[in-house]
């Protein structure tokens, strides 16, 4: 029998604290030498741009609305430019005495995009307050009813022209994409064909074709004597553009979707829309919520391309009130940031609202 020495055990050194912000730099900021390189570098940079963004945008900035103070102390930013011309930018060539217009139609019509963002508002009424919303957005823009003054549409811009071609355009395109997705996965070859045709002739161009090609050539294939109106031509061309790159998407998720979910639902005798609309089609659209949102945000920012029609939405009506006026001239970069600073808003806003909606659709996954 041979005895056992006992040995101890050497002690081990204590756990690493993985929370706080102390671990957060440590983890992501300085992990390894290259890390640390790139955030002694960046982290330079920055402490050498900064202060001087911060002089010149706030320590030696002019707040007047008078464009002689500016040139007079000619340092810093000139933000006296948008107290001046925040109306124009705002609004475009709609008339300065009836712009609380499209002031409020556009209040209208933000108001509407929240609310439909809310799920306790996603009810069978829904439909009907888009149409009701829009009847009014459009009744105040145009007039022509109640006693307004008739403004054409050529006149619109500015803000409320961007979230209409925007929100419009998304709405519209949406149960486009969805068909084509699946018209492009049809066992129908002249399905299959036509919405293949469609998405590479669309996605071959870019945005500013599509709109040049809905504007100034579309109308020359018209009968003589009919005119569509340049608003509904770019609106029509946006939503198309819009909807060929969100088939793709869709279609991305249709392909992720088990070969033997379909051929179960066929065994339990559903139907081809049915199968869709209960158990593929949930799934599909789940999966590809970020690239959807994506395809938003994109759209949003796009509608700036309207200027080459003559249709003077946020970009373009800076540049209509900016550069039109040679006193303030110098001073539209200050013009660009403010318009900069509501494209980060809205997009901002859509960013965190996809990121909720992934949370929402995937709590299945997490039981």
């Amino acid at each position: 029998m041979t005895s056992t020495t006992f040995q101890p055990i050497a002690p081990r050194p204590a756990p690493v604290n993985s929370e706080g912000p102390l671990a957060w730099i440590k983890s992501n900021l300085l992990a390894d030498w290259k890390t640390s390189l790139g955030t002694f570098v960046i982290g330079g940079l920055l402490l050498w741009l900064l202060p001087q963004a911060i002089h010149w945008a706030l320590i030696s900035a002019s707040w007047s609305p008078h464009y002689e103070v500016c040139h007079a102390e000619g340092v810093g930013a000139c933000w006296g430019v948008i107290s001046e011309k925040y109306r124009i930018i705002l609004f475009g060539r709609y008339p300065y005495e009836e712009q609380w217009r499209p002031l409020i139609a556009t209040i209208l019509l933000t108001g509407l995009l929240v609310v439909s963002c809310m799920r306790s508002f996603w009810k069978a009424w829904l439909p009907l307050l888009w149409l009701a919303v829009l009847a009014v957005f459009f009744a105040l823009m145009y007039g022509k009813v109640f006693g307004l003054t008739q403004v054409d549409t050529d006149r619109w811009g500015g803000l409320p022209l961007t979230i209409l071609l925007s929100s419009l355009s998304l709405v519209l395109c949406f149960p486009i994409a969805l068909l084509v997705a699946l018209g492009r996965r049809s066992k129908l070859p002249a399905i299959r064909s036509f919405c293949t045709i469609y998405v590479e002739l669309i996605r071959g161009v870019p945005l500013i074709s599509v709109l040049f090609m809905a504007s100034f050539m579309f109308p020359l294939f018209m009968p003589q004597g009919t005119q569509i109106d340049v608003l509904v031509r770019v609106l029509v061309g946006i939503t198309l553009f819009a909807a060929a790159y969100m088939a793709e998407v869709i279609r991305g998720g249709l392909q992720a979707i088990p070969k033997g979910q379909v051929e179960a639902a066929a065994t339990l005798g559903l139907s081809y829309w049915q199968t869709q609309r209960m158990i593929v089609l949930p799934q599909a659209l789940a999966m590809v919520v970020p690239g959807i949102m994506n395809n938003f945000i994109s759209t949003f920012k796009d509608t700036s391309l309207v200027t080459i029609v003559s249709l003077y939405e946020l970009t373009g009506a800076l540049k209509l009130g900016v550069n039109s006026d040679a006193n303030w001239r110098p001073y539209i970069i200050e013009g660009y940031f403010f318009i900069a600073l509501i494209y980060f808003v809205f997009c901002f806003s859509m960013s965190r609202y996809s990121r909720w909606v992934e949370k929402q659709v995937n709590k299945s996954k997490l039981r």
